[in-house]
């Protein structure tokens, strides 16, 4: 048995998933095991497998594509790690990424059984790596969103549910994401049925069985590729917040903003869409704090210039609405 198993779920990415396979094996953990699951590729993907001569690398094939979430759980069902890491083919890790989370839960624990088994999963930061002219901006944009409420706690047991359900932490499962093996089988791995929050909601439901440890370090490079088409997430959104209904309107109850979060993330994908109409609906329920002012403002000039709508028209709706939400 390894200490870890690193999922990488893939499809059709032949080009980016050597920096991927690459940055586990570089991890300064060296008892691991890597399995690449190919879900469908008509692309290099297996040959690019192949060209890894380690028995630390291993494939396993789907026939055909059936999404990243079965391919996550494909990966766990053949884990032999006593934990489980994900990684995204188009992510990368720094080389302490699991040192930094294997010593994290070692220095909540107290030495005894019962408080290894109590803290059973680790996530930590990341940063998100983009290209172009505009990358500077992007990048700042990203990083002030990113930032939960300070006066959140970042790690715990249940009483993270309500800052998860309102976006105010980000496990990003998908990539930071380690956990005990017997606890994400336990659990049944990823829901299938979810095309977007998929990560929180893995988590949410790890949190039912123990504690989740948090590093402060930027140890993921998220590498953008694209987003799916809003009405997508929309309808992704309503059957995540329907699902836990019960702890939506326990944790509203306790001043978390969990609706409004989710209609602001809409607000922006319908604004950086150019669906301005819909954008606005949404900006007009959604809770909207100072710091969401650059990435709002920057999904708005995305839809403009897309539209060849004049940006200044369009940035000061969306200014207006979103003071009146604040006032």
């Amino acid at each position: 048995m390894s200490l870890v198993t690193v999922v990488i779920p893939t499809y059709n990415r032949a080009d980016v998933l050597p920096r991927a396979i690459d940055s586990a094996l570089a991890q300064t953990v060296d008892d691991l095991e890597i399995l690449v699951v190919d879900d469908g590729s008509t692309d290099d993907t297996q040959a690019v497998v192949a060209s890894y001569e380690t028995p630390r690398v291993q494939s396993i094939v789907h026939e055909t594509n059936r999404g990243a979430n079965v391919a996550r759980n494909t990966g766990i069902e053949h884990a032999n790690g006593e934990f489980v890491a994900f990684l995204d083919s188009d992510d990368e890790w720094r080389p302490t990424k699991l040192e930094h989370q294997f010593a994290a839960l070692e220095d909540r624990s107290d030495g005894s059984d019962e408080s290894h088994k109590e803290w059973v999963a680790a996530y930590c930061d990341f940063t998100v790596e983009t290209s172009g002219r505009t990358a500077w901006l992007e990048k700042g944009a990203a990083r002030v969103l990113s930032r939960a409420d300070p006066e959140r706690p970042m790690e715990g047991g249940s009483e993270l549910t309500g800052a998860i359900l309102a976006d105010e932490i980000h496990p990003g499962a998908g990539s930071t994401l380690l956990v005990r093996t017997e606890v994400v089988r336990e659990i049944g791995g990823f829901d299938e049925t979810l095309d977007r929050f998929q990560d929180p909601e893995i988590v949410l439901r790890i949190l039912r069985e123990g504690k989740l440890a948090y590093v402060d370090e930027p140890l993921i490079v998220r590498h953008e590729t694209g987003s799916p088409d809003t009405e997508i997430v929309a309808e992704a959104s309503e059957q995540y917040l329907e699902t836990y209904a019960d702890e939506v309107e326990r944790f509203e109850a306790k001043g978390y903003d969990i609706r409004a979060s989710h209609a602001l993330v809409l607000a922006k994908g319908y604004f950086s869409e150019g669906r301005f109409l819909r954008g606005t609906r949404q900006l007009q329920r959604a809770a909207v704090a100072r710091r969401h002012y650059p990435g709002l403002l920057w999904a708005a000039g995305v839809g403009a210039r897309r539209r060849a709508v004049p940006m200044l028209a369009v940035l000061t709706l969306v200014s207006a609405v979103a003071w009146m939400r604040r006032s």
